[in-house]
């Protein structure tokens, strides 16, 4: 496995944290050192079943700053993906990558699941 975070997130560490207490090795990917392609994005995303919007950091300066609430429903999401490809601030942290699934954001029910 896999998390892609920010090492100064504290949603982040408290991933590594329940990670680590529960047994489970993941390698960190610092998301804003190596942000995510717009391949892995789209590959991610189809493996999550999720709406696209979910991989979006919402409560992030970035998406504040580029008007993004009311952007986003009028974009394609050829648009959307290299957007998210274009600033790894933009994409919701942490992202737990596994073989064959993905989960956005850090609840621990939701990576339970995953194991």
């Amino acid at each position: 496995m896999m998390i892609v975070g920010y090492p100064k997130c504290s949603t982040c560490k408290k991933a590594q944290a329940w990670l680590a207490e529960h047994g489970i090795e993941a390698s960190f990917r610092d998301i804003k050192e190596n942000n995510p392609s717009e391949e892995e994005l789209r590959r991610w995303h189809a493996m999550s079943g999720l709406p696209l919007k979910r991989f979006f950091n919402t409560s992030g300066i970035q998406y504040r700053a580029l008007n993004l609430k009311d952007r986003l429903p009028n974009m394609s999401e050829d648009e959307q993906f290299a957007l998210l490809a274009s600033d790894g601030m933009l994409v919701k942290r942490p992202l737990l990558v596994g073989e064959e699934s993905v989960c956005p954001g850090f609840k621990a029910e939701a990576w339970e699941a995953l194991r």
